[in-house]
């Protein structure tokens, strides 16, 4: 009952919302402020839907930091509604060309102003990284960055690649890690899905790094990121256990 539920207000709502979201961003289109916007909203509907509680931990004085790569770990479709308040203004996220296919969703996801790029195509996704770096540097945006490449369903923290580094380094603008405690235990059929914790790690500035260096901070961040996932998981694990 209490999945049937679930299913049929989270299209609901999920359709209403993209409809909606589409018709605003048709007067204002490509506005890379309109991500955070959306992502806040779907944050604000979905939250109790599914029957989470998120503790968001942004990094002090991010706001006025500028652009920056943001990069997280990757774990499922759940990820879009348990970071989205931690999305900042102006952040844009790269994804497949696939994704403005998708029903409603997808035509927000391009009018919002999200960078789109062919990833079956070897040579276009070359330039992948150059194109990243002209969006920043044009727009003054911050860009989110999936390191691992693919949702990861359980199996840990995957090995990154080097693409938000490389692009980091390029732009001159910092890394910020963001690290998301478990999210596969959230069960549609399950009423109260527990607690769960996003935390924005120091940025790692990048302006005095050369590109031969983006593998060396690619490694930093995995260390860095596998270590606090660990210990946000641990504090969640205490939490739904009191």
């Amino acid at each position: 009952m209490v999945f049937l539920f679930r299913l049929i207000f989270v299209l609901f709502i999920g359709i209403i919302t993209c409809v909606l979201g589409v018709i605003f961003c048709l007067f204002n289109p490509r506005n890379p402020k309109n991500v955070a916007r959306f992502a806040h909203l779907f944050s604000f509907f979905f939250k109790p839907l599914l029957g989470v509680k998120v503790d968001t931990r942004k990094y002090p004085g991010i706001e006025k930091l500028g652009s920056c790569v943001f990069i997280a770990n990757h774990q499922n479709n759940y990820d879009m509604v348990v970071a989205a308040d931690i999305v900042q203004p102006k952040t844009v996220t790269v994804g497949k060309k696939s994704l403005a296919l998708i029903p409603f969703f997808g035509q927000l996801y391009y009018l919002t102003g999200n960078i789109l790029i062919d990833r079956n195509n070897k040579s276009k996704a070359r330039d992948t990284i150059n194109f990243v770096v002209k969006e920043i540097k044009k727009r003054g945006i911050s860009i989110w960055m999936f390191p691992e490449g693919t949702r990861s369903r359980g199996r840990g923290l995957l090995p990154f690649k080097t693409g938000a580094f490389k692009a980091a380094i390029a732009a001159g603008v910092p890394i910020v890690p963001i690290c998301v405690s478990d999210t596969n235990n959230i069960k549609l059929n399950r009423l109260n899905n527990g607690h769960m914790i996003v935390e924005m790690l120091p940025p790692i500035e990048t302006k005095d790094l050369s590109k031969e260096e983006a593998r060396t901070l690619m490694e930093q961040c995995y260390q860095q990121m596998s270590e606090k996932i660990a210990q946000i998981n641990l504090e969640v694990t205490k939490l739904n256990n009191q």
